[in-house]
C-alpha cells in the first residue's frame, strides 16, 4: 500500500508540475524551455502509473484521479498561494475515500 501511494503522489506531482510549467510558458509568457521541461515531465507522468502493481488500467487511473484532486488543492495552496476553503478540503477528502474504495475494497 505504501508503494502504491508513493507512486500515486509521484505521478500527481509530475502531472501537476509538468502542466504548471506548460501553463507558465503559454499563459504567462515564460521561456520556451518551460514548455519543453513541462512536456518532458508530462512524459514521465505517463510512465509512473505503469509501475503500479494493480492489474487494471481503469482502476489505477480512476484512483489516481482522486489523488490528483487532493494534490491539486495542495499545489494551489502552496505554489499559487490560493488558500483552500472548507469545500475544497471536503471535496478532496471525499475523493480520497473514493480512492480507498476503488483500490482496496474486497472483491471476489
Amino acid at each position: 500500500m505504501f508503494n502504491a501511494m508513493i507512486l500515486f503522489i509521484l505521478a500527481g506531482l509530475a502531472e501537476i508540475g509538468g502542466g504548471y510549467l506548460v501553463w507558465l510558458w503559454l499563459r504567462e509568457a515564460k521561456s520556451f524551455w518551460y514548455g519543453i521541461l513541462g512536456g518532458l515531465i508530462l512524459i514521465l507522468y505517463g510512465v509512473i502509473p505503469t509501475l503500479q502493481r494493480f492489474p487494471d488500467f481503469g482502476r489505477v487511473y480512476a484512483a489516481y484521479g482522486g489523488v490528483f484532486i487532493f494534490l491539486a488543492v495542495l499545489w494551489g495552496w502552496g505554489i499559487d498561494h490560493k488558500v483552500p476553503d472548507i469545500y475544497d478540503w471536503i471535496g478532496a477528502a471525499i475523493c480520497l475515500v473514493g480512492v480507498s474504495i476503488i483500490l482496496w475494497a474486497p472483491r471476489h
